[in-house]
């Protein structure tokens, strides 16, 4: 009697745990930086569908939120990936290329944890200020935590999706120096990646063969992985010329360019042999030494 008591405490505190885990985490308690109000978030789940299923799109972000969504205990690499869902920073397509990530990713022994960075653009600014500024501190956080949260600080990755790929190639070469001011000791820690994951990136493009002038890729940009369609026609450059980028730097880097597919599948099954795009991102890490071989 006594030991079923004690076991279903036991679970009780567990399920709590988890439960807790999975509650979204303020990255900015006394607010985020430049942040004058707060907007009401809209979710919206009325547009396109995505291999028949609803698209959940958030907007009036003002208080960006990070959810760490951990592996099973019993099956967990102590890998993790920080995830930036895509919307032109606009909206964030939040399940999309949010929490299914994660919790096919955690299915898989990696620990995830998701980004609700700022959107829309902000006036006066570029695109990416107010998320990088968010991102960077959900870096900050995730690796200062990593004892707490049994994960590996020397494998924290970012992942991105379209414009959160953008997000992800900024936090991979912008990281020398926070772009926010200092909230707490989480943000003594460093803010480099070790990997990134590039799925069908937008805007690191720029003329003649060149990436984007905000992007400063050298020989200490973080190992790279691409995922790309040829038929993805507004932003096919966006992996092909930083991949070249990535390739004269002497970084390790990887892309996979499948034929067809489009832009914004997310992981859905949409018909395409892209949709097998997560067993080439966890060969990979293999390869890099991110996890290791089962």
């Amino acid at each position: 009697m006594k030991r079923t008591i004690f076991s279903l405490f036991l679970f009780s505190v567990m399920t709590i745990t988890l439960m807790a885990q999975h509650n979204p985490v303020l990255l900015f308690p006394d607010g985020a930086p430049g942040e004058s109000r707060k907007m009401k978030q809209v979710d919206d789940q009325s547009g396109n569908r995505v291999a028949g299923c609803p698209v959940l799109r958030i907007s009036n972000v003002s208080e960006p939120t990070l959810t760490f969504y951990p592996a099973p205990a019993g099956n967990n690499t102590g890998a993790t990936i920080i995830l930036n869902p895509g919307g032109g920073y606009n909206i964030l397509a939040y399940n999309l290329e949010g929490s299914e990530i994660c919790k096919r990713f955690n299915s898989f022994g990696i620990n995830c944890v998701l980004v609700k960075y700022r959107v829309p653009r902000r006036e006066g600014l570029e695109k990416h200020t107010a998320p990088l500024q968010d991102l960077q501190r959900a870096i900050a956080y995730t690796r200062s935590h990593a004892g707490e949260w049994n994960i590996d600080p020397g494998r924290i990755g970012v992942m991105g999706f379209s414009a959160g790929a953008h997000l992800s190639a900024m936090a991979s070469t912008a990281y020398g120096e926070p772009t926010y001011p200092k909230v707490d000791a989480y943000d003594d820690v460093s803010l480099r990646p070790d990997f990134c994951i590039l799925i069908y990136p937008a805007y690191l493009s720029g003329e003649n063969f060149s990436i984007a002038p905000e992007l400063k890729v050298d020989a200490n940009t973080p190992p790279t992985i691409l995922i790309q369609t040829q038929d993805d026609k507004d932003y096919i450059n966006s992996s092909l010329f930083y991949y070249y980028a990535l390739k004269e730097a002497k970084v390790p880097a990887a892309m996979h360019l499948y034929p067809s597919g489009g832009h914004g599948y997310g992981l859905r099954n949409t018909g395409h042999t892209v949709n097998e795009w997560p067993h080439r991102v966890l060969s990979w890490m293999r390869d890099i030494g991110m996890i290791g071989n089962r």
